[in-house]
């Protein structure tokens, strides 16, 4: 059986959420208090429902506890910290929600929310790392797990794989070198020349500080 997601506020960001978990195979059920939106997410999603979420009632007759996840993406401060409080009340424990900014974060934390996202910090992050490594290969991976292309750096050069120890030091893996153009498999004994291009798995933070430390 597909797992079911509830999905609470359908703007720019939930409404994308609602249709990328669709394509993913999840049954959706979308809700907002807009009935515009409501009808737009019914294109695509399994259910799209009119209804006031902070609306204790209502909220309830979506058995918001049954869904195998809950995800407010409200933007708005008040509204979705309350629809998170009814959540919490009504027995969700797989609650994700938006945040706006760090202290907005801190009180969904706080009334039970098992993650918090901030759409705008993610993104942001995600374009910084973009420019910064030229190419990212993917930006929609798990939270700590990216894959990214970036030149051979300067302490790399004429060192083997076994020498930098790249897992030990920064928990980065080189999943394959690109030279001439082509791909290949990473040989740990193989010198790394100047021009090389390695694909890197890992944090992109822990692959901003491997190459800020070697500078």
């Amino acid at each position: 059986m597909k797992e079911q997601v509830l999905v609470i506020g359908l703007g720019q960001f939930g409404m994308s959420l609602a249709r990328t978990l669709n394509e993913k195979g999840f049954q959706v059920i979308a809700v907002d208090i807009d009935q515009k939106l409501v009808n737009e997410a019914a294109n695509f999603v399994t259910d799209a429902i009119c209804l006031n979420a902070i609306d204790e009632i209502s909220l309830s007759k979506l058995s918001p506890k049954d869904r195998d996840l809950v995800i407010c993406s409200i933007g708005s401060k008040e509204p979705s910290i309350l629809t998170v409080a009814l959540l919490k009340q009504m027995g969700c424990e797989n609650i994700i929600a938006r945040a706006s900014e760090t202290i907005h974060a801190r009180i969904l934390k706080a009334i039970g929310a098992k993650k918090v996202i901030n759409p705008e910090h993610e993104y942001g992050k995600r374009f910084a790392n973009r420019i910064l490594f030229k190419n990212i290969f993917s930006d929609n991976t798990s939270d700590d797990l990216d894959l990214l292309e970036v030149p051979v750096q300067p302490f790399m050069t004429d060192k083997t794989l076994v020498e930098l120890k790249l897992p030990d030091r920064y928990k980065v893996i080189v999943a394959g070198i690109i030279k001439d153009n082509k791909l290949s498999r990473p040989i740990p004994q193989e010198k790394l020349q100047e021009g090389d291009r390695l694909l890197l798995t890992g944090n992109c933070e822990d692959i901003e500080r491997m190459i800020e430390e070697n500078k």
